[in-house]
């Protein structure tokens, strides 16, 4: 275990609160998404939404975060990319907290646009920050712990809805969304910019030099690649609470709040090992071919968790699903890293992961639509062909790793 833990344990302490100040924002961005998925439900029945007015909520999110994406990307090159972090977490915080204050469809929208304005702008603010605080031979996994925050965000939601919404109801669990603004201070106070970004940064970040030559293509391939990666997520897991809480007779398995939010942790703790293990691999072999061996896993997966009926077995697949279908984003952190130099690396993290979340934001919308007539299982299957259309296109990418622009430090 030691062997496995000292790249971290001799870490520097600088490169510890980077990695825990990318790690916490991410988590908790995790969190506020899970908190609106597990509540969707009571959200629809008390709003009278349909499901693809549902899904087109989480939509609208999500084509805001692609706008808070390129925004914070292009702030985080210019002004810094704690600044960035900071900023960000404090926006979607903040939202989170007052959609518990919304009455109708429209107040809810607007209060899910402004938070994803600042989801969008944490991922590629502290992945930059992580990836050019630690060296290559670590880099992988160091990446990889920071995306798993994100599993331990979701499982940290599902608690607090499992905890909150039996006593208090749904407003009260976005009240509770509020409270990582308070990371916030810290994370002002106690990070610092890395070295790299302070020697190489530019004031006048130049955008068009992401649209040409090697840069250019990069840009291409990462942005198709993730968009098809995304809308797969984002189409199932927007789904997959309602689809274990919906009754047979709506196409679903019939499981209570407290049954989904359980089972929901358990599937997440498939995804956390995801997470890790694609670091140890993507270290030791190649980041390009774990990531697509991940991908054609979860394309084969989905079906199988859509349509088994019993509850048990979902406990079994759930995991797995969470582990290939999720644990690729690790791969995509840190390829997109070593991918773009310092002084647009913010601008183009931003650029190629939050195209695809412009494009992804259609997924919750199809698949609720496609559920009304076809019915949920078969809906979430669609999912896999945008896992396969992934897989297909990082066959692109150029090896071996990344056509040598992997450097020791970045």
């Amino acid at each position: 275990m030691n062997g496995l833990t000292s790249w971290l344990t001799g870490a520097s302490r600088e490169q510890k609160r980077t990695l825990l100040a990318a790690s916490l924002g991410w988590m908790l961005d995790s969190m506020d998404v899970m908190l609106y998925a597990l509540v969707l439900g009571q959200v629809q029945r008390e709003m009278h939404l349909s499901a693809a007015a549902s899904g087109a909520m989480m939509s609208g999110t999500l084509v805001s975060a692609a706008v808070g994406g390129l925004g914070f990307g292009w702030f985080a090159d210019r002004f810094g990319r704690t600044r960035a972090l900071t900023w960000s977490i404090l926006i979607y915080s903040v939202a989170t907290g007052m959609c518990g204050l919304t009455h109708t469809a429209w107040q809810l929208m607007i209060c899910r646009v402004l938070l994803g304005l600042g989801m969008g702008g944490e991922w590629a603010s502290g992945a930059a920050l992580v990836a050019e605080t630690w060296p290559a031979q670590h880099r992988g996994k160091a990446l990889a712990l920071v995306q798993s925050s994100w599993a331990v965000g979701y499982a940290l939601g599902a608690a607090v809805v499992a905890v909150v919404m039996p006593h208090f109801g749904w407003r009260a669990v976005f009240f509770v969304g509020i409270a990582p603004a308070l990371v916030t201070l810290w994370v002002q106070r106690d990070v610092k910019e890395p070295e790299t970004w302070k020697r190489e940064h530019t004031p006048n970040v130049q955008l068009g030099q992401l649209f040409r030559g090697a840069l250019g293509r990069g840009v291409l391939v990462c942005a198709t690649m993730n968009a098809a990666t995304l809308f797969a997520w984002w189409g199932l897991f927007t789904w997959v609470p309602s689809f274990l809480s919906r009754s047979a007779a709506e196409g679903g398995r019939g499981l209570s709040i407290v049954q989904t939010s359980l089972w929901t942790i358990v599937m997440q703790g498939g995804t956390f090992l995801g997470y890790i293990t694609f670091g140890y691999l993507a270290d030791r072999f190649s980041r390009k071919y774990t990531y697509i061996g991940y991908l054609l896993a979860a394309a084969a997966l989905v079906p199988l968790f859509a349509f088994v009926g019993n509850p048990r077995a979902l406990l079994i697949i759930g995991p797995l699903v969470g582990f290939f279908g999720t644990g690729y984003f690790s791969g995509f952190s840190v390829i997109a890293s070593e991918l773009f130099p310092t002084s647009v690396r913010g601008t183009a993290m931003g650029f190629v992961y939050n195209i695809g979340r412009v494009t992804s934001a259609t997924a919750p919308y199809v698949i609720g639509r496609f559920s009304e007539t076809a019915g949920l299982s078969y809906a979430l299957c669609i999912t896999s062909a945008a896992f396969l259309l992934a897989a297909w296109i990082a066959t692109a990418l150029r090896s071996p790793e990344m056509a040598g622009m992997r450097e020791t430090q970045l």
